[in-house]
């Protein structure tokens, strides 16, 4: 019990801390922020779906034990419990996360030490991928409150019996009774990857973009004042067709056509900036993307800032792949990393309701 009131005292703080002027002599505001992890195969240890689980258990190729896996869930919370800063000292107002098996294993996430105090809540569901990864949403109650989940399926005609991540919507209220809310909706991705070529694979990719358009463009109908944030492992750069035709991301911000989207990432690529490296080359596949209602602040709540976190210690330090993510396995040996993509933020503003 004093464990939970000194976690709400700390949320309540953290709050009042964040609303503090941006710069000397304008209007307070409050930042939230909005952050996406790829979690590079959070399995446990139980073979539940056949020969795709069987290498993360004891008896399989990776020997995944009870060691490594409390190990991968406490180098996953370390690095979110990095996700904070000076306007938003309690960390990120919601995280989306792929790569997960099932809700058991985000369970031990949030209680793991390095968040447990948080008090992160849980959105998952279970997706029809053949390789039994799912995608989903951690959120932190005192900043964003849920109203409503919708799940998505992608199905491909031409494929039958094709099988990825559904895609989930979680609309909700973002905000404090201090600062007032704002109608949210995020949808969380992890389109289709590039096996068997970036080129052949491409259509996936397109397909899984004009189910986020229908999603968006539903929601808007429902809600026009709705600010709309798609985030994910898009398996795709921003300058892709999937992206930028598409889903119609831009790249300008002055750019953003009403109903549309904005893709503050394409900048941080076209500047070397990277959240997923392959063959030398860094790709930024793990994007949030927002739309015209939080570009003008229409909804409330205005896009401030986007950052990849590409802190030191989630890099590897030497040999081969210094500078790439440190991930959990390399060349098929366990390296005790944390994944092999780093994390990306976004930061909202909102003025303070007096």
């Amino acid at each position: 019990m004093k464990t939970r009131r000194f976690a709400a005292f700390a949320a309540i703080v953290s709050m009042l801390l964040s609303l503090l002027p941006a710069n000397a002599g304008e209007k307070k505001v409050a930042t939230f922020g909005v952050a996406f992890y790829n979690l590079e195969n959070l399995f446990d240890t139980i073979n539940n779906n056949g020969k795709y689980d069987l290498e993360f258990s004891p008896s399989g190729s990776r020997k995944w034990d009870g060691r490594k896996y409390r190990s991968k869930i406490n180098r996953l919370s370390y690095a979110i419990s990095q996700m904070t800063t000076k306007t938003t000292p309690s960390g990120p107002a919601v995280i989306g996360v792929s790569e997960i098996e099932n809700i058991t294993v985000l369970q031990d996430l949030v209680k793991a030490d390095a968040i447990k105090d948080w008090n992160l809540q849980i959105v998952h569901h279970d997706s029809p991928d053949a390789r039994g990864v799912d995608v989903g949403l951690l959120y932190n109650p005192s900043f964003f409150r849920v109203l409503k989940v919708e799940n998505h399926r992608l199905e491909i005609p031409e494929l039958p019996k094709f099988r990825t991540r559904d895609q989930m919507c979680v609309i909700g209220l973002m905000g404090t009774k201090q600062t007032g809310y704002s109608r949210i909706a995020i949808i969380v991705n992890h389109w289709p990857s590039r096996r068997g070529g970036e080129a052949e694979s491409s259509w996936l990719r397109e397909a899984a973009a004009a189910l986020n358009a229908r999603i968006a463009a539903d929601l808007l109908k429902q809600y026009p004042d709705i600010g709309i944030i798609t985030m994910g492992d898009m398996n795709d750069d921003p300058y892709n067709k999937s992206v930028s035709q598409t889903l119609g991301a831009v790249k300008d911000m002055a750019k953003t056509e009403p109903g549309g989207f904005y893709n503050p990432f394409w900048e941080k690529l076209d500047k070397g900036i990277g959240s997923y490296i392959y063959r030398g080359g860094w790709n930024l596949f793990d994007q949030i993307i927002v739309n015209s209602n939080i570009v003008d602040g229409k909804c409330g709540l205005k896009f401030h800032a986007a950052e990849v976190l590409n802190k030191h210690f989630l890099l590897q330090q030497d040999g081969q792949y210094k500078g790439y993510p440190l991930r959990t396995f390399s060349g098929g040996a366990w390296t005790d990393g944390y994944s092999d993509h780093l994390p990306t933020e976004i930061f909202l503003v909102r003025e303070v309701v007096k």
